[in-house]
């Protein structure tokens, strides 16, 4: 389901049409027809040009563009970020379109499965990924700190700060993909640090937790969040108005929070993928 904003209002897919009258002639038998279990749902496909627009891949191995879905060995290595030292792993493939940050949530890390299933799907799509710990091991036992945002919102502008002097990947645009807490921090550092970001993406977020600094978010925001995660759904809806840049809203049909459902993973990485595509690789 998309949402997304005409005329100031929050309209959903369909919403504003005017029904046209039946010009149908009327059938004189009535037509058998499969059961419905017969007849497998098949994702909308949108016009490519329409905001938040993604269309499913019709096979599990491909996406719509005839890339690859599986995940592919890239060139990688363990980095240490300064001042703290937070641990990391950035992988580059080659010929790079663009570099995509991964902020975990909260109990998470970088080693998050999650996260590092999008970051593998997004090198097979020519994205470089960053996955770090927000945290120093003795912070993580304070769990205050697992939910102050502005604090992860700060290591997530140092560590872009830090990539604005690696030689290897300087160039590149830079996009968010934040989690849970993550995507509040994600949100905030956009806003608050004039770090140049090109893209966020929220996978079952907080955005809501980013505060006043929704305000002030220009950079193109997508939020994906679980059908069966109504809490959140809200509490995305809420941040979704708020937001003044380009923006939309993608729930994935009968997902939970983690997105554990078989196929919702693919479905969070497909419009992950074709938020980046369209906002992010052509930045440069």
């Amino acid at each position: 389901m998309l949402l997304y904003e005409h005329d100031g209002k929050l309209m959903r897919r369909g919403e504003g049409l005017r029904a046209r009258p039946c010009r149908c002639k009327a059938v004189p038998a009535p037509v058998a027809r499969l059961p419905t279990s017969a007849h497998p749902a098949r994702p909308c496909r949108r016009p490519p040009g329409q905001a938040g627009s993604v269309i499913m891949p019709r096979h599990k191995n491909v996406d719509s563009r005839g890339r690859s879905l599986e995940p592919r060995e890239v060139p990688s290595r363990d980095v240490r970020m300064p001042p703290l030292g937070l641990a990391g792993t950035l992988g580059i493939p080659r010929s790079a379109a663009g570099l995509v940050v991964f902020v975990h949530g909260s109990g998470s890390s970088r080693f998050s499965p999650r996260n590092t299933r999008v970051a593998q799907a997004l090198n097979a799509a020519g994205y470089a990924t960053l996955l770090f710990d927000l945290l120093t091991g003795d912070e993580e036992r304070d769990r205050q700190n697992v939910f102050d945002i502005p604090l992860l919102a700060e290591r997530l502008a140092a560590a872009v700060r830090w990539i604005s002097r690696e030689p290897d990947i300087v160039p590149l645009p830079i996009g968010l993909f934040g989690a849970s807490t993550g995507a509040a921090a994600a949100l905030v550092a956009a806003a608050n640090f004039g770090i140049d970001i090109g893209a966020v993406v929220s996978r079952g977020g907080r955005p809501d937790l980013a505060g006043a600094a929704l305000e002030r978010i220009r950079v193109p925001t997508l939020l994906i969040v679980g059908g069966a995660d109504i809490e959140v759904i809200e509490l995305n809806e809420q941040a979704l108005a708020r937001l003044p840049g380009p923006k939309a809203l993608e729930i994935v049909p009968g997902a939970s929070h983690l997105f554990p459902e078989p196929g919702a993973m693919d479905a969070v990485i497909a419009h992950a993928r074709a938020w980046f595509d369209r906002y992010l690789a052509h930045a440069t």
